[in-house]
């Protein structure tokens, strides 16, 4: 161990890794959403007023928002202000909820398949379409997801998880596909007989390094790395949740 200026063992903690501005910024007004009870739908306080809550400039409120908007949690409407998104979608209705039935677990497998065909295809668009700010949005979420992971914070990890896939979709450039994503990911959430959320039990430090090999090649512009990368992924999410049920079924 290092010597401190003193002469003796500089036991000061290493710092982590550096996060720019925004991705904090970015934090925290998902953080003041919560607090302040909005709901999809509702109008949030201006840019300047961000800025003045967070102690930070309206550039780097801006460039959170940005963010925000990659991955469907914020709209910001021209002339009129920002919203929290209402992320209702073309699955959303109560007709395909009574289709999907959480109990039955052909169900489960077959949302995985079907999560398989999204995802591969959005990670192939986003290595073609993807610009910097959602390439910002989609390394921001896979160190969120990190964080949780290291800090044993399962909340931080599972917001991360889904803001990654999210912001995947959202640079594919083809809204279908985000509203693909997004609901399946959402009828995954109501799989109550298995109880996960997002990645589990022994993938967890597996989907961190699977979330950043999508990431790395979405950046270098590698369509087809990006779809084998997010093939892996969910092949082994589902093998997670198939070893798991495995496991509450016959100890």
């Amino acid at each position: 161990m290092p010597d401190g200026p003193t002469g003796q063992p500089d036991t000061t903690p290493a710092p982590g890794p550096y996060r720019p501005g925004y991705e904090l910024v970015a934090e925290q007004i998902l953080r003041l959403i919560a607090e302040l009870g909005l709901r999809p739908g509702d109008r949030m306080p201006t840019e300047n007023e961000l800025a003045a809550r967070m102690g930070t400039s309206r550039t780097v409120v801006r460039e959170a928002v940005k963010i925000l908007s990659a991955i469907g949690r914020v709209r910001a409407h021209k002339g009129r202000g920002l919203y929290v998104t209402d992320d209702e979608g073309m699955l959303g209705s109560s007709r395909w909820g009574g289709f999907f039935l959480p109990t039955n677990l052909d169900h489960v497998y077959m949302l995985f398949e079907f999560r398989r065909v999204q995802e591969t295809a959005a990670s192939r668009l986003a290595a073609i379409h993807a610009t910097p700010a959602e390439l910002r949005a989609i390394g921001a979420a896979a160190e969120a997801c990190r964080q949780g992971h290291l800090n044993d914070q399962s909340a931080l990890f599972e917001r991360g998880d889904e803001d990654f896939h999210l912001a995947v979709a959202a640079a594919s450039h083809n809204q279908f596909l985000v509203a693909a994503v997004r609901e399946a990911r959402r009828l995954q959430r109501q799989s109550s007989t298995i109880g996960f959320h997002g990645t589990v039990g022994g993938h967890a430090a597996e989907a961190v390094e699977e979330h950043l090999a999508i990431y790395h090649a979405i950046r270098d512009g590698d369509p087809d790395a990006a779809a084998e990368a997010a093939g892996v992924h969910i092949d082994n999410t589902l093998q997670d949740y198939r070893s798991e049920i495995q496991r509450r079924l016959f100890g």
